[in-house]
């Protein structure tokens, strides 16, 4: 009964740890500089920047894939029609 119980394939896990030096530093910069432009609004508010790019093509080619993915959707289903057509055609000839 050897042949019937294989081995289990091995199994690969790593904990991945990376440390960057100048991305500490330059967040460290910019909290210094939040804090410090906290300090000279007079109402207290802080203003936060970041760029809103993420995930926008994303979303913008939802649109335009809308179209696409219907028309490709259509061609397959004519295509599918045409040899359909086709193939009874066929059989038909080959049968009568």
């Amino acid at each position: 009964m050897k042949f019937m119980n294989l081995p289990k394939a091995r199994q690969f896990n790593i904990v991945t740890r990376f440390y960057d030096p100048q991305k500490e530093a330059m967040k460290e910069r910019e909290e210094r500089i939040r804090r410090e432009l906290a300090q000279d609004n007079p109402d207290g508010s802080t203003f936060s920047y970041h760029a809103d790019i993420k995930g926008k093509f994303r979303s913008a080619g939802k649109f335009v894939n809308n179209k696409t993915v219907a028309e490709a959707r259509r061609k397959s289903n004519m295509r599918l029609i045409y040899i359909v057509i086709i193939l009874t055609a066929l059989v038909y000839f080959f049968l009568k």
